[in-house]
């Protein structure tokens, strides 16, 4: 059968940088050393990163007084940083530096004297620190009937921000359901949103025209994996999305000619080869790359570490 790979897939930048900083700080210190939530959202990583000594922990409580310790891609809350330093914790800041450029607008339109509307999924650990990281109150809206709902006075000075992982496509309607909405309302250029989210949708919207099913390597808590898998399906694709090569089911490829695999931002590409090899025991397999955007960006690492 034909394996179609999509072109980006899998890490990018911001998770490339996150990891790396688990890495070298352990490098450097020594174990162990803490890290606040799963420092990408994928078990295979954090796994990993145990093994060679990271400790995860959901709350600094966890966390022995003066411990080196780090925080996650996804970002956090002010009250989880002044809760760091109150403990003489040595953090190492791991958040995606898109992320950070959400709380620096956000923060930014608060100072312009702005309600800030956040669009994003509720509960997720960005949203969550993005929340606590803009002084004063953050209304959130997932979609066109959140927005539908919201009691701010229509003429307000309001500003929006969204959550990184969702991309232009996913924000595209709530957007405008909040310019018809509000009649004094701005918000980040779309340059401004993930470049990473953005190409893997457009990926998996090429690959929906070339393939019979997709599955998407990711984890289950992760927001972008399980958004190529909605993509691929809305394309009228059955989409499926795996941890590993474990989890592939044969009957998915009964009558199947070609197969499209991608991967989630926090993905390694050994899960992706894993999973192209439990396909090889099924069949023979005829691998094709995808032509698409070969992303080269890079994030500096922190100063401690880039010596490291």
């Amino acid at each position: 059968m034909r394996v179609i790979l999509a072109q980006p897939r899998g890490f990018c930048a911001g998770v490339v940088r996150a990891i790396e900083i688990v890495e070298r700080a352990l490098a450097k210190y020594g174990p162990p050393v803490y890290v606040r939530h799963e420092i990408v959202h994928n078990r295979y990583v954090v796994e990993r990163l145990k093994r060679m000594g990271a400790v995860f922990v959901e709350d600094l409580a966890e966390v022995p007084a003066g411990a080196r310790t780090i925080f996650s891609a996804h970002g956090v809350s002010k009250a989880v940083e002044m809760d760091a330093a109150d403990r003489d914790l040595a953090v190492l800041d791991a958040t995606c530096p898109l992320v950070a450029k959400v709380h620096i607008e956000g923060k930014r339109y608060v100072a312009q004297g702005r309600q800030v509307i956040l669009i994003g999924h509720d509960g997720h650990p960005e949203v969550e620190g993005t929340q606590g990281q803009i002084p004063g109150p953050v209304v959130l809206v997932q979609n066109e009937a959140d927005v539908d709902k919201l009691t701010v006075p229509i003429d307000a000075p309001v500003a929006y921000v969204t959550q990184t992982t969702l991309s232009v496509d996913d924000t595209r309607a709530v957007i405008a359901a909040l310019k018809r909405r509000f009649t004094d309302i701005v918000g980040p250029d779309t340059k401004d949103i993930c470049y990473a989210t953005q190409n893997r949708q457009t990926a998996v919207r090429e690959l929906a025209t070339q393939v019979d099913v997709i599955l998407v390597v990711g984890a289950r808590n992760s927001s972008n994996s399980n958004r190529l898998c909605e993509i691929g399906a809305e394309a009228g694709v059955p989409s499926y999305l795996i941890d590993s090569g474990a989890e592939l089911d044969s009957a998915w490829l009964d009558g199947v000619q070609a197969v499209g695999l991608t991967a989630g931002a926090s993905a390694p590409e050994e899960l992706v080869e894993d999973v192209i090899a439990a396909l090889e025991r099924i069949a023979p397999v005829k691998l094709e790359v995808m032509p698409g955007i070969v992303e080269d960006v890079k994030f500096r690492l922190p100063n401690q570490l880039v010596d490291a």
